[in-house]
């Protein structure tokens, strides 16, 4: 009980002001998390050289870990939500520091597929905790920007996983490569255990059912404008090399990928400026303007000015779209937000996993040229969920 009274006073002692040391110990956490799941797909020639196997066999690393994140994340954070944040915060970390660690030292394939999927689920795990434990180290008004901080570590990773993992490859071991991704979170586990506050998890008497959660106001219209963004960002990112392609600019997919990074980067910055007072208008604007971009990708082939302006705009308003769907959810759950957010990284991750399938399905019965046109369908779908969402799902947060 005393215990208990000393948490609820530390958190207490952390909502007056924006703790920025320890949001940005859980924005390299997020970072590792995607680094971890990503890395792979840029060290393919020699995990297959050093493993004696084919570089598609290689590229079940992803697809293990991303299968571990989607079975793990709602029953783990469902199983755990009566626990210490901190306690479940630094078992994600010890699992991913452990998974990461012996599959730099295994040679065994089958072996380290199954450390993968550890991986993942230590992930998926860890998913379910950053926005909420992000939201309780705040007051109200500050906790959109809070999750924001916390949040930059997967875009700067989802630019940089796989460039870093072939540029390192030039000078290292893939094992190696991993055991450097170990050291950083076994850093990050000390600082965490030193320096980020603790709080406690949610009294048995307030925990309410998955289903009940499902059923709460606006939480499924969330869920559905986090199916159909993400489901159409995938669809472009997955198979940017063949619209770049179509477009008859092929050698630039890097200057792409790049562009669409560092707006990313940049639009996160931006949404954290606003999103504590403007949630509801910021998420219609971002899926305007990609409506918007997706409309232009679709009718200015042979003008790359206009093309790379509109994957610009892409980043811009994407780098952003997790934190407005993890705050809306927040929102919208209350005290049940780590479940909620578990569902959600599900349904994330599901939509990464359909943006492959759908757009491969595109590409080989329409061709690159009809992904705009996919991208804008399914992004009025998202404005409209939005738009009709004021009461519970999107709602203005002036406080």
């Amino acid at each position: 009980m005393n215990k208990d009274m000393t948490l609820e006073h530390q958190e207490t002692d952390y909502k007056d002001k924006l703790p920025i040391g320890n949001l940005i110990a859980l924005s390299v956490a997020s970072f590792l998390a995607i680094m971890t799941e990503t890395i792979p797909a840029g060290l393919l020639p020699q995990i297959s050289v050093g493993l004696s196997i084919s570089e598609a066999l290689a590229g079940q690393f992803v697809t293990l870990f991303a299968i571990g994140s989607v079975v793990s994340a709602i029953p783990l954070v469902t199983l755990t939500r009566g626990w210490h944040r901190k306690k479940v915060l630094l078992m994600a970390l010890c699992i991913l520091f452990i998974a990461n660690t012996l599959t730099a030292l295994s040679n065994d394939y089958v072996l380290t597929l199954i450390l993968r999927f550890i991986a993942g689920m230590a992930t998926g795990l860890l998913w379910g905790l950053v926005a909420g434990y992000a939201r309780r180290m705040v007051k109200p008004s500050l906790q959109g920007r809070a999750l924001a901080i916390a949040g930059t570590g997967q875009p700067i990773a989802l630019s940089l996983g796989v460039p870093l993992g072939t540029w390192l490859a030039m000078y290292l071991e893939w094992q190696t490569i991993f055991l450097l991704i170990s050291v950083v979170t076994f850093c990050l586990i000390i600082w965490i255990t030193m320096k980020v506050p603790n709080y406690p998890g949610q009294p048995a008497e307030k925990q309410q059912s998955l289903y009940e959660i499902f059923k709460l106001p606006g939480i499924r219209p969330i869920l559905c404008v986090v199916f159909v963004w993400i489901l159409a960002h995938n669809i472009l990112y997955t198979y940017i090399a063949p619209y770049m392609a179509h477009v008859e600019l092929g050698d630039f997919v890097g200057v792409a990928l790049f562009i669409f990074g560092i707006s990313s980067m940049i639009g996160i910055w931006v949404i954290g400026l606003f999103i504590d007072h403007h949630l509801r208008l910021i998420t219609l604007m971002s899926l305007g303007a990609f409506a918007a971009s997706s409309l232009v990708l679709g009718i200015s082939s042979g003008i790359p000015w206009l093309i790379f302006l509109s994957i610009a705009i892409w980043g811009l308003t994407f780098g952003g779209a997790p934190t407005l769907l993890q705050t809306a959810m927040a929102d919208a759950a209350g005290d049940n937000a780590d479940v909620a957010q578990s569902i959600f990284v599900t349904i994330f991750n599901l939509s990464v996993a359909g943006g492959g399938v759908l757009g491969g399905l595109i590409l080989n019965q329409s061709g690159a040229g009809s992904f705009s046109w996919v991208l804008l369908a399914l992004s009025i779908i998202g404005f409209m969920f939005v738009y009709n969402g004021k009461l519970y799902a999107f709602k203005s947060r002036l406080n």
